[in-house]
């Protein structure tokens, strides 16, 4: 954990489904976004596992962070990391699908300037493709936004929405990190 927040530890959720992102992966992600990127932007983080990505995102400026995760353990370990952060107050956690969060009409949070995107490697590329189809529909996404999606190197990448290309794009071990956007 780098930013206001470096140094503290965080609780992971039980059991196998949640994959932290490498520390290395990490640094080298919010580096590619920049402090410019993360300063004053509203964060939409889709499968969120322990929220470490977002209270990164928000332990370097980002003012207001949105958390949705479907696995109660998972929730449960993001509420716990906000509260030992101090960062509870500028956060907001979903227990659901993203797709059925998106959905729903974007909340007072949306439009978000950064999305993070690591869902578990096994899921299918066609969920992917209508999240992030889902994404770019109207409201969700403030202009210049861009979208982390984190996922298997082997994987096949999903494909983009209408528009939308891939910004950044690298390979760590087995895991392929890519900024979209449109």
């Amino acid at each position: 954990m780098a930013g206001e927040i470096g140094g503290l530890p965080l609780v992971a959720p039980r059991g196998e489904r949640t994959r932290p992102t490498a520390g290395r992966v990490k640094e080298a992600l919010f580096a590619a976004l920049g402090p410019q990127r993360l300063e004053g932007a509203s964060v939409l983080d889709g499968y969120a596992g322990s929220g470490a990505l977002a209270i990164e995102a928000l332990s370097r400026g980002a003012r207001h962070a949105m958390l949705v995760d479907r696995d109660a353990s998972a929730v449960e370990a993001i509420r716990r990391n906000l509260r030992s952060t101090g960062l509870k107050d500028r956060a907001r956690v979903q227990r659901r699908t993203l797709s059925a969060f998106l959905r729903d009409r974007p909340p007072h949070e949306a439009p978000f300037d950064l999305v993070l995107l690591d869902p578990p490697y096994d899921l299918a590329t066609n969920e992917l493709s209508t999240v992030l189809d889902e994404l770019a529909s109207p409201g969700w996404l403030a202009r210049g936004a861009v979208v982390v999606l984190e996922q298997a190197s082997v994987a096949a990448p999903p494909p983009l929405p209408a528009g939308w290309e891939a910004r950044w794009e690298r390979v760590y071990g087995d895991t392929l990190v890519r900024i979209l956007g449109p």
